[in-house]
């Protein structure tokens, strides 16, 4: 295991708005596969939000254990191909752990940010919002990458990041309220993607996550971010490159 594999799996990790969820059906039935959309908390724990209606919701009333697999959508960036000509050349991380019910409204208020449709259902009777408790994770970086870390080791840190992390949703308000050119500048110029009405839905120390419809985009920073002004002042470089026509270095 390296550090550099594991930096790789957590953004493969956020770049996803979408995975694959598995579950198990009742009395030893055999694995059961689903879509789902996920977002994640800022210790990088999936929050899911799941109908009742749904045979992976009531598998996991039955067995909590689940896995999640994510390809990073959101990661491909100006010049690079959409996808490999194989699809097992291409990069993908399972996330695994037990899936619980959660009432944290900043799991909900994550989820509806990442996922802005959602909100046209999330409270109906049959929806509830879940979390995933990491147990373990298995990276493949294609042909011949592959790793596996243990839960504990998951979650990125940076308690000095705190400041960044309290002031999340209000620079995202802000970004998309008075600087929407600037974030549709970020996709356009520096991720090389279609012009149309781009919008900011997360920031991390790591990186900005962006969404156009049913597009999704993530952004690394060059390097880590901690308060809302070291944000401040990497948005700025990051627009000035974008209209410059330059790519992240």
């Amino acid at each position: 295991m390296s550090g550099d594999d594991l930096d790789f799996a957590r953004e493969l990790a956020r770049a996803s708005a979408v995975a694959s969820l598995a579950t198990l059906d009742p009395d030893g039935g055999p694995p059961h596969a689903s879509l789902v959309t996920v977002a994640l908390d800022g210790d990088l724990s999936p929050i899911l939000l799941l109908s009742r209606l749904a045979r992976h919701r009531r598998n996991l009333a039955e067995n909590p254990a689940a896995a999640l697999l994510m390809t990073g959508e959101g990661r491909r960036d100006a010049g690079q191909a959409d996808s490999p000509s194989d699809p097992l050349a291409a990069d993908r991380v399972t996330v695994r752990g037990t899936v619980a019910l959660s009432d944290d409204p900043a799991h909900r208020a994550r989820f509806l940010a990442r996922h802005p449709e959602a909100a046209g259902y999330a409270d109906f009777g049959d929806f509830d919002f879940f979390r995933m408790t990491v147990s373990a994770v298995h990276l493949v970086g294609g042909f011949g990458r592959i790793s596996t870390f243990d839960g504990a080791d998951w979650p990125p840190g940076l308690a000095e990041a705190d400041p960044l992390r309290a002031a999340e949703a209000e620079i995202v308000a802000h970004m998309n309220d008075d600087h929407a050119d600037a974030v549709a500048a970020y996709a356009t110029g520096l991720l090389g993607r279609r012009a149309g009405p781009w919008r900011m839905t997360g920031i991390d120390p790591w990186g900005i996550d962006l969404r156009n419809g049913g597009e999704v985009a993530r952004l690394a920073f060059d390097a880590a971010v901690l308060t809302p002004e070291d944000a401040r002042r990497a948005l700025v470089a990051l627009v000035r490159r974008a209209r410059a026509g330059s790519p992240p270095s």
